[in-house]
């Protein structure tokens, strides 16, 4: 019996395969400069205003106001006063937190709904489900803005008494969110194989057992990706936060537009504290990042 044998590759021949793939992206298409330079310049053109809110953030009300933030190199005008004024006199640390306790529950109580009605939609049969994932669908149309009078009417004295109070603001992010979750979970899990489903079915599993055992893991990515958005829009709205919640324990998106006076006084605080207010979305963001393009994606095709 006769055995062959692979040299194994040489130095030159790596570096050769290497020089080649050079060119190349991960799928083996070659590479764009057109491409490359567009997406360098949206890059630039994307940052420039987080650039110059830093920098301002970092400058005097003066400095701020007779020369642009790209010639604070050479104009001067520094201080590190916005920072400290913005935690002592607005009490931005407090709103902080409060932003924290409104956005977390605010964004896994939808999914966790979301994900067991996706589940009913794609994998379950019951009368009238095309009718009522139709219906559920066409709210998204509906603008919030409509909603916030009879919502001020139930939710205040005159109703169930809990406005001011962080659960008003749950259930109406959760209201609001859950139509657009259902509607992604639902594709995505219309992606996954329904042969799994059946067979755990055939083996005595029930509905219960199969979402947490086999449907929610394999949908992780499209949850992943609905919490990042969930959590962005829920850090930074305004309306409810300001119109459910009191001045104790309001978020700090609304302690940064009180900060900016009726006469434009406070506007050297502002950049100080919208600076402040990105860091925990950007943390987010790029922890969850690769869940949100899989998420995005991965339903798009079926097949």
């Amino acid at each position: 019996m006769s055995a062959t044998t692979e040299s194994a590759p040489t130095a030159q021949e790596v570096m050769a395969t290497r020089r080649r793939n050079a060119g190349r992206m991960k799928d083996g298409r070659p590479r764009s400069p057109v491409a490359m330079i567009v997406m360098l310049l949206l890059v630039v053109l994307w940052s420039l205003p987080t650039i110059g809110l830093l920098i301002t953030s970092f400058r005097t009300r003066s400095a701020a106001e007779t020369s642009g933030w790209w010639e604070a190199l050479w104009v001067g005008g520094w201080t590190t006063q916005n920072y400290r004024a913005v935690f002592e006199q607005a009490d931005l640390g407090t709103a902080f937190l409060n932003g924290i306790l409104v956005a977390v529950p605010a964004t896994i109580i939808p999914i966790m709904f979301a994900a067991f009605a996706a589940y009913a939609f794609t994998f379950m049969d019951f009368k009238g489900k095309d009718v009522l994932f139709i219906v559920i669908v066409a709210v998204m149309v509906v603008p919030i803005q409509v909603a916030f009078q009879p919502l001020l009417d139930l939710l205040g004295p005159r109703g169930l008494g809990i406005s001011g109070q962080y659960l008003a603001v749950w259930l109406l992010h959760t209201g609001f969110g859950m139509p657009l979750c259902i509607y992604v979970l639902r594709n995505y899990m219309a992606s996954l194989p329904f042969s799994v489903v059946e067979s755990a079915r055939i083996d005595g599993c029930s509905n219960f057992q199969i979402f947490w055992k086999l449907i929610a893991p394999m949908a992780m990515p499209a949850m992943a990706a609905f919490a990042t958005l969930q959590f962005l829009w829920v850090w930074n709205d305004l309306l409810i936060a300001k119109l459910f919640l009191t001045n104790n324990n309001t978020t700090v998106i609304v302690k940064l537009q009180q900060l900016l006076g009726t006469q434009g006084q406070g506007a050297e605080l502002l950049t100080a504290g919208a600076f402040i207010s990105m860091v925990l979305p950007m943390i987010v963001f790029f922890v969850l990042q690769n869940f949100l393009v899989r998420g995005m994606t991965s339903g798009a095709v079926k097949g």
